[in-house]
């Protein structure tokens, strides 16, 4: 428990698949701490946990891909934060086309953008990922379906400890 525990706590954000490409590496992963950090000119953040593989990828990546969860996406979301890219090849179990700079965007998840990274923000065990969108894929017309939020995977086993 840290001190800032009590005021994190009411969070229940939603949860995003971030993936990466270097070279003929490929990396991708759960990540609940992201937002938009600028309206003009647009900017989102990503923050990566430095014992993740995908960092190690992200750190060589010009682009990166953030993916938005919704509860039917749970599988994917125990494909992405519960193996590490240090043992498996999740690209291999899921359908994906390479997008900007070979960044991989995931057929199943719809809702998307990619960004080209602009700078990085030293936070600790996480590092931010500064993003200009490149590509944008929005939702789909009508209500959208229910987002996954950090609360609903509190039973997954992460396959790198925070």
């Amino acid at each position: 428990m840290t001190e800032l525990d009590p005021f994190t706590d009411a969070f229940d954000g939603p949860m995003y698949v971030v993936t990466a490409a270097s070279g003929s590496e490929r990396a991708g992963c759960l990540v609940g701490f992201a937002s938009q950090c600028s309206i003009d000119p647009p900017r989102f953040t990503v923050w990566l946990s430095v014992a993740n593989h995908t960092y190690q990828v992200a750190c060589e990546a010009e682009y990166l891909t953030v993916h938005l969860l919704h509860r039917q996406d749970r599988a994917l979301a125990e494909l992405f934060g519960g193996e590490t890219g240090d043992r498996v090849d999740k690209f291999s179990r899921v359908g994906w086309r390479p997008g900007e700079s070979g960044s991989p965007i995931l057929d199943q998840l719809s809702t998307w953008f990619t960004g080209r990274i602009e700078g990085r923000i030293e936070g600790g065990d996480h590092v931010g990922f500064l993003l200009a969108p490149a590509a944008v894929c929005p939702p789909s017309e009508g209500p959208p379906p229910p987002l996954l939020r950090f609360r609903e995977l509190g039973d997954l086993e992460p396959g790198h400890p925070a």
